[in-house]
């Protein structure tokens, strides 16, 4: 990956010191100089340089693999969401290795989705967790410890019955509040470095349509080809960071109307338009799993599988409690659906409100 450091890539630590300071730190920086300006900020003889080239283009070169060594490092790489339904729906889990997204409506259980996955991430593997570290970044300032606890000690009770485990647990749980596209993609950029030092094994972007869509106006000519740019060099270095290190990536995404008629999502749109995914269809083939989270009722609501490579299109009921999401009826309850195209799915929102007031409102 070019966002890689050049001290990751075998570069002696004197040439790492000395490029550092010509502010050349990653291997883009070193690849986009000519031979002989690498020469100059390092140093070096036109030999050595041809060999410090050589070894940078190679550390960030794709490897060579086999499908029988993907099946190996794949057979059994799954992270469980402690939902058996669903579990059995994904063959084990959600697929570590890649991105999962999960999109949907304000309020239907997106964010409580990553806190409970959080809460796993740091549990012994005896318990069905990961045994490592979380990288949490933040971009809606949505994150609360208090209900990282909370779900932590109701929907495991028995583990985190000792305050010492439920400590332990809440600091393995790195939150970075990144509320600018930029800092977004500089704390990315730095990510190889921090899952190593925080040992992590799971990293959570909750959202990655907050800032990109606070700061795009993409009515404005060229600013939609800048963003869908930037979207991609998001997901080329979390694909990365998720393949180098074989671990789960977790997005949230938010929704957006699609105007005009769309012949199957007459259950879910009103009749200027259908509410979908954000971010658009190219956005959409950068993630590997899709979930949508939407609503049946004012009290309802579902987890659909409409993008996945070894499950079918499906739907969950759930509700969310105290600890966190909980699917209804028994662990084998699925029913089948009739999928679409993942970046156009139509997504069902709450459209009606109820009031708990019982006297009169002036």
């Amino acid at each position: 990956m070019a966002a890689r450091l050049l001290k990751r890539t075998g570069v002696s630590s004197e040439i790492c010191e000395r490029l550092k300071r010509q502010q050349i730190e990653s291997c883009k920086d070193l690849l986009s100089l000519t031979t002989i300006e690498v020469m100059q900020a390092a140093g070096l003889s036109y030999q050595q340089t041809s060999v410090l080239l050589q070894t940078v283009s190679k550390a960030v070169a794709p490897p060579v693999t086999t499908a029988l060594d993907l099946w190996k490092q794949n057979s059994d790489s799954c992270f469980s969401t402690s939902l058996p339904a669903l579990d059995k729906l994904l063959r084990g889990g959600l697929p570590c290795g890649t991105i999962t997204e999960v999109t949907g409506p304000s309020g239907c259980g997106k964010t409580q989705m990553c806190l409970m996955l959080s809460v796993l991430a740091t549990m012994p593997k005896s318990e069905g967790g990961l045994d490592r570290s979380v990288i949490y970044i933040d971009t809606e300032s949505a994150f609360s410890a208090e209900r990282l606890v909370e779900i932590a000690q109701s929907r495991f009770p028995d583990y985190f019955s000792c305050k010492e485990r439920v400590l332990q647990m809440a600091g393995r749980v790195h939150l970075f509040r990144e509320l600018t596209c930029d800092d977004v993609v500089h704390r990315l950029e730095k990510l190889e470095e921090d899952i190593i030092s925080k040992g992590a094994g799971l990293i959570i972007l909750d959202s990655v349509a907050s800032v990109v869509r606070k700061e795009f106006d993409t009515t404005l000519p060229g600013i939609l080809m800048h963003r869908t740019n930037l979207l991609g060099h998001k997901a080329s270095i979390l694909k990365y960071l998720a393949h180098q290190f074989n671990i789960p990536v977790i997005l949230t995404n938010q929704i957006t109307t699609h105007l005009g008629d769309r012949e199957c999502a007459s259950s879910a749109r009103a009749d200027s338009g259908y509410v979908t995914a954000a971010l658009g269809n190219t956005w959409s083939h950068s993630v590997n799993t899709r979930l949508i989270v939407q609503y049946v009722n004012a009290h309802q609501r579902q987890i659909l599988i409409a993008k996945s490579s070894v499950a079918p299109f499906a739907v969950l009921n759930y509700t969310i409690k105290k600890q966190g999401i909980c699917i209804d009826g028994n662990d084998n309850q699925e029913t089948l659906y009739e999928g679409t195209d993942p970046g156009l799915q139509p997504i069902r929102v709450r459209t009606e409100f109820t009031s708990s007031l019982t006297g009169p409102v002036d």
